[in-house]
């Protein structure tokens, strides 16, 4: 599926990539819904329908990404909500045994990832990611979401990379079209970002169900 030899620079998304996307689904769609219900005097259902068009609104831009938007938007402290779910916060299956391989064979990885620096700080602690990382790249410090044209480009001035000795990994349709448009050589999209869901079509890109199956042996 790979050649390795072709491969530089690893780009790995972070939700429903290297993590269970179960935990934000059950936040956004569950959790918040709930807290949302209790502070406005509404049946759980009620509060879902009343978030949803919400979500819909800003989906795929930075303020959908944002925990300071939606704690101002909903009255809620959003990081803390995180935090009273964060036993759900999962790595995938053989992401460690990845990431060890990565490192090994010297190749530069960087988690690159929409997430808002609330939610990236509480991830890396709960899971003890961020060491095997070269560098860690936060959209809202490029200005715009990976799914933005503009994105790649600009993230050529915090690290450069050679884009056709590049692989992405991500399991956003969008954010894998718009990297393909800039010229990364390389994408993997992921069956299954979410463990309790069933796996998804993938489209036009190659997909894994676990990172055993892209792990590079040793030069």
């Amino acid at each position: 599926m790979l050649n390795w030899n072709k491969i530089d620079t690893v780009f790995l998304d972070m939700d429903g990539t290297l993590l269970d996307l179960h935990f934000d689904n059950h936040f956004w769609l569950e959790h918040v819904p709930l807290r949302y219900a209790e502070k406005h005097g509404l049946s759980h259902a009620a509060a879902q329908d009343a978030l949803a068009p919400r979500y819909h609104k800003v989906v795929g831009t930075m303020e959908w990404y944002c925990v300071d938007y939606w704690t101002r938007e909903l009255g809620l402290d959003i990081a803390r909500l995180k935090e009273e779910v964060e036993h759900l916060i999962a790595v995938h299956p053989h992401v460690i045994d990845f990431l060890a391989a990565l490192h090994s064979n010297h190749r530069r990885t960087v988690l690159v990832t929409n997430a808002h620096h609330k939610s990236l700080t509480l991830k890396m602690r709960k899971t003890r990611l961020d060491g095997y990382f070269d560098g860690v790249i936060c959209a809202h410090d490029i200005g715009v979401p990976k799914e933005h044209p503009e994105f790649w480009g600009k993230l050529q001035s915090v690290e450069r990379f050679d884009p056709l000795a590049t692989l992405l990994v991500d399991d956003s349709l969008p954010v894998l079209r718009s990297a393909r448009d800039y010229g990364i050589g390389h994408l993997l999209a992921v069956h299954r970002p979410d463990t309790q869901l069933p796996a998804k079509d993938v489209a036009e890109f190659d997909g894994i169900h676990t990172f055993l199956e892209i792990i590079p042996r040793l030069d």
